[in-house]
């Protein structure tokens, strides 16, 4: 944790939505007239794509669980000492990973694979990390605790799967039968490295949809923002102004003492509305200690 070089790490699994949370920060720093950098967990998995099927089929072939889920899909050591890197002096190594041919073609590279490892650019004021493990605690790694402030994006379950199943099929060239495959396999990895993060985050936001979704690989389509309400679960250390958010979003509740529903349609709203003092008050300090 660092005031002069601030984080924000972002954890949620492939479908939560994590990306709405990145379109906020850019709103942010927007407003704020400040420069972040957003670096994606998938940077940090072990294996490209090709590697990555090899390996899972011998880990099953062995009675072993991987996947990205997993640690040891992914090089968290270096996503730690990236974050760490970044909290002492303001400077890493990041890379990409080329998830569609869009994406490959403009890197140069393949699809399933890497970029080169790059330079954090300078004048970054602010590093989001956003993926799977931006919480997450095992062994000697306390990713959450690299950080400064963190938020879990978990939408429920069958939602989840409708939303990669979806982008998967749509999008990343996979079969409905390969992304059930993918599904399957990160059932336990989910349950052991996944879940266990929210319980450890500042803010939770949780999209509940008002549809049916009991079957998720027959949906023919993504329920909409429209069609949800958004569960937003405070860590209760932290302080934060209910009567504010209830008087800003119509529509509104309190559910629990540290929880308050929104409209599914007034999702990126509310996050604005809890993260921008967030950011400021990061901004303030590190413009302090830079005067200083």
């Amino acid at each position: 944790m660092s005031d002069k070089y601030p984080i924000i790490a972002i954890t949620g699994s492939s479908g939560s939505g994590i990306y709405r949370v990145s379109t906020v920060f850019s709103h942010i720093a927007w407003r704020e007239k400040i420069k972040p950098l957003i670096v994606n967990g998938s940077a940090f998995h072990r294996y490209e794509r090709d590697e990555m099927q090899r390996a899972v089929r011998e880990a099953q072939a062995d009675g072993r669980h991987l996947s990205h889920f997993s640690p040891d899909g992914n090089r968290l050591d270096l996503l730690a000492d990236f974050l760490a890197e970044f909290a002492q002096q303001g400077t890493g190594r990041y890379r990409e990973y080329l998830h569609t041919e869009a994406e490959a073609r403009a890197a140069g590279g393949k699809v399933g694979g890497f970029t080169e490892w790059r330079p954090i650019p300078e004048g970054t004021d602010l590093l989001v990390y956003q993926g799977l493990h931006g919480a997450y605690k095992g062994g000697d790694l306390d990713i959450g605790k690299l950080a400064d402030y963190t938020v879990g994006v978990a939408p429920i379950v069958n939602l989840e799967w409708i939303k990669k199943i979806h982008n998967d099929t749509l999008n990343r060239g996979y079969s409905l039968d390969e992304v059930k495959e993918i599904i399957n396999n990160r059932l336990f990895d989910y349950v052991n490295h996944i879940t266990p993060q929210f319980g450890h985050t500042d803010v939770n936001f949780q999209r509940v949809p008002l549809v049916d979704t009991s079957n998720p690989f027959i949906a023919r389509d993504v329920p909409s923002l429209d069609e949800s309400v958004v569960v937003i679960r405070f860590n209760r250390s932290r302080k934060q102004e209910f009567p504010y958010l209830m008087k800003m979003i119509n529509g509104s509740f309190m559910s629990r003492p540290d929880t308050i529903v929104v409209p599914g349609g007034k999702m990126e709203y509310a996050m604005e509305l809890i993260l921008s003092p967030v950011v400021k008050a990061m901004m303030e300090k590190r413009a302090q200690l830079r005067q200083g």
